[in-house]
């Protein structure tokens, strides 16, 4: 008995198999899948990729590599920053190892829409965690009109939190691409952005000199602070030793 419900079992399932095959596909093979369907094909009413990860992962190659390649499928796109990133050029995205797309310079999310027409296909927006929280809102009007969105940013900043509107982006996210770095310690995938700097404040835009990927078990998130505890007596030692008056015996 327990052999023919198991065979009658197996014949319902190849029957299944050929109606839907999708549903036998392995999970690994499942996101392969959507990652490939959404990222390969327009769907309607359009969508958000999201592009994460720590600097130096390449996720600025990955956004001018997709808008690359929806030129060649001849859609209209357009590509924003915010003008607060000015590190390798001032009118155009650009990754560190120099990979370039003319872009639009914004200083807000509201920006953004006056710039966009209904001939526009795609829409890249990079570093993406130095806009506004207004940006959810920009980017979900866009794909709810047709428009695909991809977003490059940081998932974390310098001391391993959240940053800005990348939480609530990656939420609303209908594909994320997460990058990896090489961690500068070990070699292993990183995934962390390790400041290597005496600054503590919030945003500090800057490459190599201030930054190197990390990954979570050379992380090392007090460093910056360290450091400027260890330059603020120097600071104070030089302040006096120039603002002092000489006194003469």
């Amino acid at each position: 008995m327990q052999h023919l419900l198991l065979l009658s079992t197996f014949k319902r399932g190849l029957t299944l198999q050929r109606i839907c095959p999708i549903v036998f596909l392995t999970d690994q093979r499942l996101g392969k899948f959507m990652t490939d369907h959404f990222s390969r094909h327009k769907i309607t009413p359009g969508w958000i990729e999201v592009i994460c990860g720590c600097m130096f992962s390449g996720k600025t190659s990955e956004l001018i590599k997709q808008v690359h390649r929806a030129e060649l499928a001849r859609l209209n796109c357009i590509v924003f920053k915010p003008k607060i990133d000015n590190r390798y050029s001032e009118t155009e995205v650009a990754s560190h190892d120099q990979n370039t797309f003319p872009s639009v310079i914004v200083e807000s999310s509201d920006d953004i829409i006056p710039h966009i027409d209904r001939n526009t296909d795609v829409v890249g927006i990079d570093e993406a965690q130095f806009f506004d929280d207004r940006i959810v809102d920009i980017v979900t009007l866009l794909a709810d009109s047709g428009k695909r969105v991809v977003l490059a940013g940081l998932d974390t900043d310098w001391q391993g939190k959240p940053f800005g509107p990348m939480p609530t982006l990656l939420a609303i996210a209908d594909v994320i691409h997460k990058q990896y770095a090489i961690c500068m310690v070990c070699g292993d995938p990183a995934t962390r952005t390790q400041r290597l700097v005496a600054q503590n404040d919030s945003i500090l835009v800057g490459s190599s000199e201030s930054y190197e990927a990390r990954c979570r078990n050379h992380f090392d998130p007090l460093l910056s602070v360290r450091l400027t505890q260890v330059a603020a007596p120097q600071d104070e030692m030089g302040t006096k030793s120039i603002t002092e008056p000489t006194v003469q015996a």
